[in-house]
């Protein structure tokens, strides 16, 4: 990758890692008391929402970066996510780790289920499990970026 499209690419993968931190400290704010405030509950649930938005817009940064040209089907979110886990011989390497899959296809599933739950109340049973994903996923995101910016250097 030529150094000024690659400078650009860090610095908008930094922009885009400072909003998903700030969307991590509303989480943490609002998952105190949420299993006994409906109000903080439904809170918590739109921003968990919201912090899929923001590792898909981070995920869309490193495509439109390469050759990841996912396509408007009906799959393309979850084809995104598979293929910022693989890596790409002389193309890139993989964004985020194996292990980091299952926990964001959980946050990608409940994103999907929030899309579209008019008529649906938020299970804190439910909650609980996506709100332990997205905090076992904050502990190695940064790391997985960390290493896929260090590769696209050497």
């Amino acid at each position: 990758m030529e150094e000024a499209r690659l400078s650009v690419l860090k610095a908008d993968i930094k922009r885009q890692l400072g909003i998903i931190e700030q969307v991590y400290g509303k989480i943490h704010q609002r998952s105190e008391g949420y299993l006994t405030n409906v109000e903080r509950m439904e809170s918590l649930a739109y921003q968990l929402h919201n912090l899929y938005c923001a590792f898909e817009d981070l995920m869309e940064l490193v495509a439109e970066a390469f050759e990841n040209r996912i396509g408007e089907s009906g799959t393309w979110h979850i084809r995104l996510l598979q293929r910022m886990t693989e890596s790409i011989p002389d193309i890139r390497p993989a964004l985020f780790s194996t292990e980091a899959f299952p926990l964001l296809d959980e946050l990608r599933g409940f994103h999907h289920w929030f899309r579209h739950a008019y008529s649906y109340e938020v299970e804190p049973e439910k909650l609980a499990i996506v709100l332990g994903k997205a905090t076992a996923f904050r502990k190695i995101y940064k790391a997985d970026v960390q290493g896929f910016l260090q590769q696209l250097a050497e």
